[in-house]
């Protein structure tokens, strides 16, 4: 007998840990070819213009991962746009409106999440019917720097304590409702905090792609089983982006460096303290902030909601994906 057979070898139990996974796995090789027809709608400048800082991307990488990723979104929104008109039907509600199709992404921090949110807006919006499509991240709803000093939270920024869950609740609730004019508070990048007055507008969407940290944190169970929603219960498609710490760490002290030679550089930015001090110095700072900030953070509240995730890309070390799984139906 084959010893790779034998119950209790390490063969059988990666098949067997397989076959009883939720997901279903993808090489990048067999998951480009589920792309079937799917036209390639974007040029390369349209990637310059959508990529982030430290975050490269090919035509390649859209054909081979997002291509069949739109064409797979295309079937199940079609299908839940099928099954509202059933439920319409039975419930005899034929004006009742369609619900927006709600797409949660979620990953670390430098993983490349502005990046694939902008690209999956991109393409889904160059369908052929044309669909509306808005993306929306949960950095607006991160409470005002103001309030976060006020109660020690500012080096706790980004961790879920940090956001005013009540308001991203209310915003994501009116969405689903079918509310024609939504707003969500505006956050500033450069200046690192909420900009005063400002909002983002988002009006009857088709889709909306919902970007951040913890979209897809579950809520805590009541003792008395009384029902508290969270921002994962609105979503329709989630997807998580995922990294191997290390590279997360290289990608994250990258970036801090090259932002040193532009945004930070902006008089107006929150850390233009960095972009005069000597490199060692920058590349100190930047590792303390991974250490103490940023990791704690991936290790409690990121990683462990990976497995709550519809699909899962994982990114080797040069940000290319290298594997998706799909969670079976």
């Amino acid at each position: 007998m084959n010893a790779a057979a034998l119950p209790g070898s390490v063969e059988a139990i990666l098949e067997a840990s397989d076959r009883l996974s939720p997901y279903r796995r993808f090489s990048r090789e067999e998951w480009a070819q589920l792309r079937a027809d799917t036209p390639l709608t974007l040029k390369q400048e349209d990637l310059e213009r959508l990529q982030s800082i430290n975050d490269p991307i090919s035509l390649e990488e859209v054909e081979a991962i997002y291509l069949p990723l739109s064409r797979l979104l295309a079937l199940y929104v079609a299908a839940t746009q099928g099954l509202f008109k059933a439920t319409q039907r039975f419930l005899l509600a034929e004006r009742e409106t369609k619900a927006p199709y709600i797409i949660g992404l979620a990953g670390s921090v430098a993983v490349g999440k502005s990046t694939t949110a902008r690209i999956l807006t991109a393409l889904l919006a160059r369908w052929p019917n044309t669909p509306k499509v808005d993306l929306v991240t949960t950095d607006g709803f991160l409470l005002p720097n103001a309030e976060l000093a006020a109660n020690g939270l500012m080096e706790r920024k980004g961790f879920p304590e940090s956001y005013d869950t009540a308001a991203l609740l209310r915003f994501l609730h009116d969405v689903k409702a079918g509310h024609k004019r939504v707003t969500a508070p505006l956050y500033s990048h450069l200046v690192y905090d909420r900009v005063p007055g400002e909002e983002r507008v988002v009006e009857s969407p088709d889709i909306l792609i919902v970007e951040g940290l913890n979209v897809l944190q579950p809520a805590r169970l009541p003792r008395d089983g009384t029902a508290i929603p969270f921002v994962s219960d609105f979503f329709d498609f989630s997807i998580y982006l995922d990294g191997h710490e290390d590279d997360l760490h290289r990608w994250y002290v990258t970036r801090f460096m090259k932002l040193r030679q532009t945004a930070f550089r902006d008089p107006r930015s929150y850390f233009r303290k960095y972009a005069g001090i000597p490199e060692t110095e920058a590349l100190d700072i930047a590792d303390r902030l991974w250490t103490t900030i940023n990791l704690p953070n991936l290790r409690e509240n990121i990683v462990p909601t990976r497995q709550r995730a519809s699909l899962i890309l994982t990114k080797g070390a040069s940000h290319r994906i290298e594997s998706v799984a799909l969670r079976r139906l």
